[in-house]
């Protein structure tokens, strides 16, 4: 690295003593003065390249720009720096890396007016989620101030997601929205002078609130699916974009300043599914924002100064403050990326990506935990939450070719809690999702109890400070809370649309939902909390009713302002018909009818009454799901939570099977769909068996089973169709034996 920096140092003086030759700095001038008519204005000098931005390699920031220039010589001045800017050490590097040839490429230089994005706000937009792949989202990153601070990973920008394909016709197409921190704000320097600009703290009102509106994101979004589409045309092939935007301070307006092709998930095979699977994790240390969906384990380089960067070796875990593109030659040489600011379209997200190397960006105290020459595991398997572990974690890769899997008559869908992930799983071949957890969402994306924001002066002043904290930048927190529940619900949606997703309504037992911020005081005390105000007779509850309309105006955001109509709605633990009865009037009070919009409501077969009322249940429904867990705990009396009794917990048990027999049976029989929810059918092939040779139409399994149920569902189909066809040609023998003896004996 050190050779490095000395060549390249001594490339670029040759250029900037060289100069520019006469005619073209004053060609240069000349156009300064007429398209300004003599005026001193603010421009931006932006580099680019022969071999910048190509589909295969971004070569993001590798040569310079330089952003409020004034007046004609500093534009000359400017564009030869950035011309001379064609051997950084990192473009040098770059290329090496790509085996470019250095001969080869030229560079250029286009001079644009100066968007006043540093009254207001500027940003990065990607017409795909970055990390997974997932083609149907705008991902918008943002800031206060001029770009740089986005791209160069200075701050923890907000983000948003817009979902592509209802963007015109859904009232709100937005998934997703985070607030960063947005620490510093790049702005003009007061001077004026040429390429001068200075970095301000940001305050800290300023930090709690978004830099961009809704509308700002919505017009963004429709813009870059526009540059998408013509690209797309352009190129003849799916191009996914790299966008950057500007908002100007003075007139309000948005600008689209820069957009290149997205060079690493556009060049993955669709058919090709990666499988990274994480185990002997140590103690968890420090979260920030995944980037990308692998991991990697190694020891430690804490990097504070660029001028150490020579000290990296091969394979080590870089870790600093942030990073900016004179950091490539470092972050090709190392196994993972850990940063304590940044966003996920910030520099070093962008170059991790393209070299495949894991990182974690926005962790904000990284470089003072983790210790140069420690080991430590770099986890970003888990979705949006990226995770540093302590020690050497095992890790397992696996690549399956999901073109060549068989196709199964039985439904295979996902279980899912946790929206992070959703995007990640989209590509997995399922038929949707079988079963949301809607009170995962609740407690992992909101972590507040619904009567605690409905009624904030019955709860402690300590859990009073914590909501108002957490629902800071809405209009209270009840809109918090169906905020960020829709938007949880809507980005599993999302990602699997147009697929089928079933949403549970909330299933917590009291002692689960006391756990969440000021639940104590609305929880009654239960001896078994399993058996005890759960699923229906909560909904229905006077104590509770108002915090299930909560849920449902959620709900019915998602479908009716959202415009996902692929939700489709399940009732937990519904004892009797009369209470079936009763959550379909709310849930119809509530805008969420059944039948209107397509709107189908199942229930949950889990207790031995639905069993027993099946054809009562059916009259209701519009579907089964049977949750083995819950059924085999009802019908062999096991606490399912009871550690003494886990052996006797069985779904193989001949009683539970009976049962689950029973429900297929009385769901076909009354011409509605039947699928189960539980672990059985991954951990025991027997039991996937079992359901197909029953008829069962679906199965729904956590995203790691996916796979080996698929094979031995696929398996268990091919022994029915066998089984099927010798049995038909032994009845057709019987009867062309039982014809031949009635003949005999009619000739005798």
């Amino acid at each position: 690295m050190e050779d490095l920096a000395v060549r390249g140092r001594k490339a670029r003086q040759m250029i900037i003593d060289e100069g520019l030759p006469p005619e073209v700095r004053t060609a240069i001038e000349q156009s300064y003065e007429t398209v300004f008519g003599g005026r001193q204005v603010a421009v931006a000098v932006r580099s680019s390249a022969t071999a910048e931005d190509l589909p295969t390699a971004s070569f993001a920031g590798q040569q310079e720009s330089f952003l409020n220039v004034v007046g004609k010589h500093g534009v000359a001045d400017a564009v030869l720096k950035c011309l001379a800017s064609v051997f950084t050490d990192r473009a040098i590097t770059y290329r090496v890396h790509n085996k470019f040839d250095h001969m080869a490429v030229k560079g250029a230089v286009v001079v644009q007016l100066m968007v006043r994005s540093d009254l207001s706000s500027s940003g990065v937009a990607f017409t795909l989620d970055p990390d997974t792949g997932f083609r149907d989202v705008v991902v918008i990153t943002g800031s206060y101030g001029l770009g740089e601070s986005v791209v160069g990973g200075k701050v923890d920008p907000d983000e948003v997601q817009v979902f592509k394909t209802l963007l015109d016709s859904a009232e709100d197409p937005i998934i997703r929205r985070r607030i960063g921190r947005k620490q510093t704000s790049i702005v003009y320097s007061t001077d004026g002078s040429a390429g001068r600009t200075k970095t301000l703290q940001t305050n800290e009102t300023d930090q709690l609130k978004p830099c961009f509106t809704d509308q700002d994101a919505k017009q963004i979004a429709k813009w870059c699916v526009d540059i998408e589409k013509h690209y797309t045309s352009l190129h003849k092939h799916d191009t996914p974009m790299d966008i950057e935007w500007a908002k100007d301070g003075i007139t309000g307006e948005l600008f689209i300043v820069q957009a290149r092709p997205e060079t690493v998930r556009a060049r993955e095979k669709k058919d090709s599914l990666t499988q990274t699977v994480v185990s002997e994790l140590g103690n968890t240390l420090i979260e920030g924002t995944a980037v990308g969906c692998d991991a990697a384990a190694g020891k430690v380089r804490v990097i504070e100064d660029l001028k150490d960067i020579a000290t990296m070796k091969k394979g080590e875990i870089l870790v600093a403050d942030i990073t900016d593109p004179d950091w490539v030659p470092a972050i090709r040489m190392a196994s993972a990326v850990v940063t304590n600011r940044g966003g996920r379209t910030c520099h070093a997200a962008i170059v991790s990506r393209e070299l495949g190397v894991p990182c974690i960006v926005g962790t904000k105290e990284a470089t003072s935990l983790l210790k140069t020459g420690e080991s430590y595991t770099v986890d970003c398997t888990n979705g949006n939450c990226g995770r540093i572990h302590e020690g050497l974690a095992k890790i397992e890769h696996t690549v399956i070719d999901t073109a060549s899997l068989p196709r199964t008559k039985t439904k295979i869908q996902l279980i899912l809690g946790d929206p992070d992930a959703a995007l990640a799983h989209s590509n997995l071949p399922v038929d949707g999702v079988g079963l949301v957890r809607q009170e995962f969402v609740v407690a992992n994306h909101i972590g507040i109890h619904p009567n605690a924001v409905l009624f904030p002066e019955k709860v402690t002043s300590e859990a009073a400070k914590l909501i108002e904290e957490r629902a800071r930048n809405d209009k209270s927190p009840k809109d918090f809370f169906v905020r960020k529940l829709s938007e949880g619900i809507g980005t599993i949606a999302a990602s699997f649309y147009p697929r089928p997703i079933i949403v549970r309504l909330g299933d917590f037992k009291s002692n689960e939902y006391c756990r969440l911020v000021g639940g104590e005081g609305f929880e009654p005390s239960e001896e078994n909390p399993m058996i005890g105000l759960r699923g229906a007779s909560r909904y229905l509850h006077p104590d509770f009713k108002e915090a299930f309309n909560l849920e449902c105006e959620a709900l019915a955001h998602v479908r009716n302002k959202m415009g996902f109509k692929n939700v489709q709605l399940m009732v937990p633990f519904c004892r009797t018909t009369t209470e079936a009865d009763g959550v379909l009037k709310a849930l119809e009070d509530n805008g969420l009818k059944q039948g209107e919009d397509d709107l189908k409501v199942w229930v949950m077969c889990e207790l031995p009454s639905n069993v027993l009322a099946i054809d009562e249940f059916a009259a209701r429904f519009d579907g089964f799901s049977i949750g083995s867990n819950d059924l085999t705990q009802l019908i062999l009396g096991v606490d399912r939570d009871s550690g003494d009794l886990a052996s006797v917990f069985d779904e193989e048990n001949s009683a539970v099977k009976t049962a689950i027999s029973q429900a297929i049976a009385g769901a076909k029989r009354n011409n509605r769909l039947v699928g189960l929810c539980g672990q059985a059918p991954s951990d025991k092939p027997d039991f996937a068996r079992f359901l197909v040779s029953q008829g069962i139409d679906s199965i729904s399994l956590t995203p790691d089973s996916v796979i080996k149920v698929i094979r031995t569902v696929a398996a268990a189909e091919e022994e029915e169709r066998e089984s099927s066809k010798l049995e038909l040609e032994r009845n057709i023998l019987k009867t062309i034996k039982e014809e031949k003896d009635a003949l005999t004996t009619l000739i005798v």
